[in-house]
């Protein structure tokens, strides 16, 4: 077999600590406030997909794999992986972790994860298409810790799916996600959907006991997250306003954690219906936004332009391709030659995430430029990314980071689950199929460099910038790293102290 795991020097090639100025001390209560999402919030670490879950998840269970700062798979629960040359049968080691309840982990478990992402009769499971070519039938335990996993089909990138949202390994006795028992820095204490979560350390974490006795991972909106780390009232606020960064500038209790180019902002046009299902439609849109306007008001400047493609910046993103700019009279024309040329077409977003409904106004404003006329519309936001896979031609969009081939399997795949555009072309399935069966990495980038072009030119997405990601961060805590979200160190708060 063939190894692919990366070596250890991989444990190390994170983000730099935004802050090293004081020595790591125990004790204290972490209070990180996200994005709240009411009743819709859950302890299901396989179902949750918001942020503020995802935190949650963090904190009481592990992957096997996840990401480092540059979107490359590191070990986890998985210590080291390999496979053979057909890229069909990988074998994966386990460290020695221990559940929460004193059981150890073992090769059951993560059967037993696997078989409960994968479960027919659940269409819930963030992680169920992408795994899906896992042959659980075939797939056994290869003694306590060593997993062999059989696949349907070749793939080079199996580490990395799974490291994928949805994928934390839950122990063969799970069977109550409102009492969670994992491997994780922190033994769960309590919750309260859309308010509240508590958890205390974990004593005998495998990867060293966290720093603070406990975390509590709140849920309030934007400017009150803001805020409350202002006030003294939180130690973490995830994700704030680049017009909040401005205003603290000079204040020595809050400090800002940025990191560039981390994810993606956008418009989602569904392409299996009028007037979207015409080419020329989708394209007068493109070519009528303003994507500098829209990184220096929605962004506040802090971002990269988009060129309707994900991933700048990562592997297999197609750097060569020009950037699209902005040509008015080409979108008219198209506008004109498609019928949607003074037609009112109705924008659906929410204020799910915080640039939504700026970014959906300025657009509109610059889409009549080009005589296509946009009305926005507002959705809840607690049901907004469930909402929109069905609803609205026109929608909001963002992603935080993941590898390019994960991005396109989740969301440009005829039965992907996120498939918002729906975008179903039998021949890209096949060509993606192909490039994610291809050991050579020289020709499996250029096959993903094609899917990433046909989709900018032909797809529904107007993707127009890459935001930083950026959090505030009390002065009072110390470790905190510079991470794109859905990445090892992101909202990892085991490594973080208080002075």
């Amino acid at each position: 077999m063939l190894s692919l795991a990366g070596g250890a020097a991989l444990l190390t090639a994170c983000g730099a600590s935004a802050d090293s100025s004081s020595k790591p001390s125990k004790g204290g209560t972490i209070r990180a406030v996200f994005p709240g999402f009411g009743a819709k919030e859950t302890l299901d670490p396989h179902v949750g997909r918001q942020f503020v879950d995802m935190a949650r998840f963090k904190a009481v269970f592990d992957k096997l794999v996840d990401f480092d700062a540059r979107l490359r798979p590191v070990p986890r629960l998985a210590e080291r992986w390999e496979a053979d040359k057909d890229l069909t049968v990988w074998r994966f080691t386990l460290r020695k972790a221990q559940f929460h309840d004193g059981r150890p982990l073992e090769a059951e478990d993560v059967l037993f994860t696997l078989s409960r992402i994968l479960d027919p009769d659940s269409s819930e499971r963030l992680a169920k298409n992408s795994l899906s070519l896992i042959d659980l039938k075939r797939s056994r335990a290869a003694g306590s810790r060593t997993v062999e996993l059989r696949l349907t089909r070749p793939e080079a990138d199996l580490p990395s799916l799974l490291a994928f949202t949805g994928t934390y390994v839950v122990s063969r006795r799970y069977r109550n996600p409102a009492k969670p028992v994992g491997t994780g820095p922190f033994r769960f204490v309590s919750f309260t959907p859309g308010r509240s979560f508590v958890g205390r350390r974990f004593d005998d974490y495998w990867d060293g006991a966290a720093h603070a006795d406990e975390l509590r991972i709140l849920s309030a909106e934007p400017e009150a997250r803001a805020n409350a780390v202002r006030a003294g009232e939180a130690e973490y606020a995830h994700e704030v306003s680049a017009t909040f960064a401005r205003t603290v500038e000079s204040n020595p209790d809050v400090r800002i954690v940025s990191t560039p180019r981390s994810g993606v902002e956008g418009i989602l046009l569904k392409t299996d219906r009028p007037p979207f299902d015409d080419p020329d439609a989708a394209m007068a849109l493109k070519l009528a936004a303003d994507r500098e306007r829209l990184v220096e008001v929605v962004l506040g400047g802090r971002g990269a332009v988009g060129n309707d493609m994900y991933g700048k910046g990562f592997a297999y993103y197609p750097e060569d391709v020009p950037q699209r700019e902005r040509d008015i009279a080409e979108a008219r024309r198209l506008a004109r030659r498609s019928g949607i040329h003074g037609k009112k077409l109705v924008f659906y977003t929410s204020t799910a995430a915080d640039s939504f409904v700026d970014a959906a106004q300025l657009f509109a404003r610059q889409a009549a430029e080009a005589g296509v006329r946009i009305e926005v519309e507002t959705g809840p936001p607690e049901s907004y990314f469930t909402d929109i896979i069905d609803t609205g031609a026109i929608t909001s969009h963002r992603s935080g980071a993941m590898p390019i081939p994960t991005y396109l399997s989740e969301r440009l795949l005829s039965k992907a689950p996120q498939n918002v555009t729906r975008w179903r072309h039998p021949d890209f399935d096949a060509d993606f199929a192909e490039a994610r069966a291809t050991r050579d990495e020289a020709r499996r980038t250029r096959r993903y460099q094609k899917l990433q072009r046909t989709l900018r030119d032909e797809g529904g997405q107007l993707l127009w910038g890459h935001p930083d990601w950026m959090n505030a961060v009390s002065s009072r805590l110390h470790g905190v790293r510079k991470a794109p979200p859905n990445t090892r160190d992101w909202a990892r708060f085991d490594t973080v102290w208080l002075d």
